[in-house]
């Protein structure tokens, strides 16, 4: 044989080749090759179609079918039931090997969910980890006792680094928008409040500064690339600043404090200063022309929709929101 013939024989698509037929549009399916082990093991066509849970005319309508596409009669049918003929007993024993090759292919591919929902990656923008997530995952813990969560902490350029190194299933960002390389949905909003100690000459003031006051005021701010830090960045750009701030810090923690001493205002989730404002340790400042708010968002690699835990943590929070 010459190469050229062998190649033609192989099913190449070479220059001037008739493309191969898909092995797809060869082979039969797998329920028509259970349906015929099911013949060969009952000796009848009407308890084989009751075994596969399908009517005696799909199942006498299957077997014809693949009749007609392997181009050989693999069963004969009687008043006293079904029997294989010569074909149809050789293409039965081909049919088990095949069909125990798919029952390993679908317990392997058990096992790899079985892997992928005994444990979920979770990585947050601080104030969702801080104030929101650990109630999420006390009720994704009643809904998944066995599978183990692990949180990463960040700032939303963090997140999405994390998510896009695969080091995460399922990510939490607050800002403006979905950081490149990430899907994602809103699953809640944020309101951001300027504070500031009840010894800062804000607190005492009548009325509350103007955007472009806090624009020119160094701020206690968080640190770029947080959530926080764009939205407060693009809200003053209209007003001619942000002026450069006092201190940028990457904990929230760190920022209450340091606007506790009376050093300068700044700008925070107001799910982060509740406590605070509520006792009066911190005085929320109204600014007279500017609001602040965000979209709180679920995020995850491009084209990867969340699946397992990382699916029902969404289904919670969008449940919460």
């Amino acid at each position: 044989m010459s190469d050229a013939h062998a190649a033609g024989a192989g099913g190449g698509d070479g220059p001037g080749e008739v493309p191969a037929v898909p092995l797809a549009h060869r082979v039969p399916d797998l329920g028509a090759l259970e349906l015929l082990l099911a013949v060969a093991r009952l000796g009848s066509l009407g308890r084989a179609a009751r075994a596969c849970g399908i009517s005696q005319p799909a199942a006498s309508s299957r077997i014809r079918s693949m009749e007609r596409q392997l181009g050989v009669g693999l069963v004969e049918r009687s008043p006293r039931g079904s029997r294989l003929t010569e074909a149809g007993v050789l293409v039965t024993d081909w049919a088990r090997r095949v069909v125990e090759a798919a029952e390993a292919f679908d317990a392997g591919a058990q096992a790899l969910r079985g892997r992928r929902d005994s444990r979920l990656r979770v990585a947050a923008s601080m104030t969702i980890a801080e104030y929101l997530l650990p109630g999420w995952l006390i009720a994704l813990r009643a809904e998944l006792p066995g599978t183990a969560v692990s949180l990463l902490t960040g700032n939303s350029k963090v997140v999405a680094e994390r998510l896009l190194a695969g080091e995460a299933d399922l990510g939490f960002v607050e800002g403006l928008d979905v950081p490149a390389g990430l899907d994602g949905a809103v699953i809640g909003h944020d309101r951001l409040v300027v504070v500031a100690a009840p010894s800062h000459p804000w607190a005492r003031r009548r009325t509350g500064p103007t955007a472009a006051e806090l624009a020119a005021t160094p701020l206690i701010l968080r640190e770029r690339g947080s959530g926080t830090r764009q939205v407060v960045d693009a809200a003053l750009a209209g007003h001619g600043g942000p002026a450069e701030p006092l201190l940028e810090l990457a904990s929230t923690t760190a920022l209450k404090a340091a606007v506790l001493s009376g050093a300068a205002p700044s700008v925070l989730s107001e799910l982060a200063v509740g406590e605070e404002l509520t006792a009066r340790r911190l005085v929320a400042v109204p600014v007279r022309d500017l609001r602040l708010g965000r979209d709180l968002r679920a995020v995850w690699p491009t084209g990867q929709r969340p699946a397992g835990p990382a699916r029902q943590l969404l289904g919670l929070t969008r449940g919460a929101s």
